[in-house]
């Protein structure tokens, strides 16, 4: 029997879908996804995750488009119980996605999966002593990239482009600020920039582009093999 992968979210989001990339390689049978939020009403959301008086917060976006502040801790200890009940259930295979921010998630049996841990060094073994440019999704997520990114040889260099948008203009865009920044390879860092992405932008830098969840999704298919 083929072993399947939990993918585990906050809430759904299309520009936080890795199963395309993960169906190059294997089948929608073996990929279930899982959701915090997404099973909850607005008021039952705010009830147990909306934030008390000096709790950290984020914004989180649920999967019809609304944006909600909630309690980071209570988050976490929320999806720290999910991990604990699919254990429970047998489940061997879980990828957070979404979860960066998080840094205290364990699992006892399971294997854990979280991209900015392992996608990182995937992509510093390829890019060596090159000057990366990391190109993300949005810019909220430009404060948490210095640290992500800390085990890349030389400082890497950042711009943001949404995925989502139906021409490439934004993420042409992108590109020619880190080439005026100095990168030699250019990396999309979301799983929802694509091949198409990927061979359109590198058409008009003239440089490598890589597709840094792609390299990521080859590795957990590796894991269910």
């Amino acid at each position: 029997m083929k072993q399947t992968l939990v993918i585990l979210t906050i809430a759904y989001s299309p520009d936080n879908d890795i199963s395309p990339l993960l169906l190059e390689s294997l089948s929608e049978a073996q990929l279930e996804p899982v959701s915090l939020l997404n099973a909850l009403s607005c008021e039952e959301i705010n009830e147990k995750y909306a934030p008390r008086q000096g709790e950290k917060a984020q914004i989180v976006r649920l999967a019809e488009g609304t944006e909600m502040l909630l309690a980071t801790s209570r988050i976490e200890r929320g999806l720290q119980q999910l991990i604990s009940q699919l254990e429970s259930r047998g489940v061997e295979n879980i990828l957070l996605l979404g979860c960066g921010q998080f840094t205290e998630l364990q699992a006892r049996n399971a294997i854990l999966m979280e991209p900015d841990r392992l996608i990182p060094p995937l992509v510093g073994a390829i890019v060596g002593g090159h000057q990366a440019g990391i190109i993300v999704s949005a810019n909220e997520l430009l404060r948490q990239q210095a640290g992500k990114w800390r085990v890349l040889r030389k400082p890497a260099c950042f711009a943001v482009a949404d995925p989502l948008q139906s021409d490439n203009q934004a993420l042409f865009d992108a590109g020619l600020i880190l080439l005026e920044q100095g990168a030699d390879v250019v990396v999309l860092d979301n799983p929802a920039y694509h091949s198409h992405h990927c061979d359109s932008l590198q058409q008009l830098l003239g440089i490598p582009v890589l597709l840094s969840w792609q390299s990521l999704a080859e590795m957990v298919a590796g894991v269910l093999a």
